[in-house]
This record gives structure tokens, sequence and C-alpha cells, in this order.
């Protein structure tokens, strides 16, 4: 064990756990996205104007280049709500918030200065958290709804014929 950290600290995975709480492997992905999101939109405070810009607004001061390899993270983000089972009307509003950040992002110094305020990342992980939230809370209710054995995962029914 490393000093400084507990072993509940150092499990990952479907062992990861908050107390009594264990987190479902969406809720441990969504983390790993808000560290990203983190990195490329609010990293760093400005100390005179007290303001978060992160990699994004860094990597965009580089002319031609810059906005453009900022968009494979924000690509990576997208794609993963994919795979998280996102809708698509939220995927069509992910994609129009990384397009905005790479198209204005794109403008010499208006750019720039837009990227400080947008945070398309940060918007897009948002999304995520909302509809992961949601499906959840539904799934619980179900569970509660029709009963749940002791131990068995979030939205899993006593009987089959529960939901046919």
């Amino acid at each position: 064990m490393q000093q400084g950290f507990s072993e509940e600290e150092n499990r990952t995975g479907a062992d990861h756990a908050l107390g009594d709480v264990v987190l479902h492997p969406d809720f441990i992905e969504l983390e790993k996205l808000e560290r990203i999101a983190h990195r490329m939109d609010t990293f760093f405070r400005l100390p005179i104007v007290n303001m978060r810009v992160g990699l994004d607004s860094i990597l965009g001061l580089i002319p031609g280049v810059g906005d453009t390899a900022a968009l494979l993270p924000a690509a990576y983000i997208v794609y993963r709500g994919h795979r998280m089972g996102v809708p698509t009307s939220m995927k069509f509003r992910m994609g129009v918030n990384t397009v905005i950040d790479w198209v204005i992002g794109a403008v010499p110094l208006v750019g720039d200065l837009f990227d400080v305020g947008f945070k398309a990342n940060r918007r897009n992980v948002a999304l995520i958290r909302s509809h992961l939230e949601q499906r959840h809370a539904e799934q619980n209710n179900l569970s509660k709804r029709y009963g749940k054995k002791k131990g068995a995962p979030a939205g899993t029914p006593l009987k089959r014929s529960n939901f046919v």
C-alpha cells in the first residue's frame, strides 16, 4: 500500500466504493471524462483576472493546428457518450458544442477569447452526466417498484414476468 492512501482509495472498477455505495461502471467512466474536460477547459487559473483556462485555450494560441489538436479529446468525449447510450438528440447537441468550439476557436484572437468562456468539453460531460443520472434513477425506481433481492444490481427484477 502506498503511503498516504488507504486501501479503499486504491480500489478500481466494480470494487470502487464510497462508503457503502458501489459506483456503477458508467459513473467511473464519467469521472474519467470529467477529468479530461477539466484538463481541457479549466486546468489553470489566470491569477490577474481570476479565470480558469485549460489546454484547449492554450492549444488555440497555436495558429492552424492548435484548435484541431484540441478537437481530439472533445471527439473522444462525444464518442464515449455514444458508447454510454446517450440519445441521438443529446449526441447532436454535443456535436454542435464541439463544432462551435472548433470553428469559432480557429478565428485568431476572437476564438481564443471564446475558448476561455465557452468550455464545450465541460458542457458535453454535463450532458452525459444528466443522461446517466436520469437513466440510473429510472432503473432504481423500477427496482423499487418491482422489488429487488438483497444484493441484486439496480434494475434487476425479481421475476422476468414483471417486464413481459
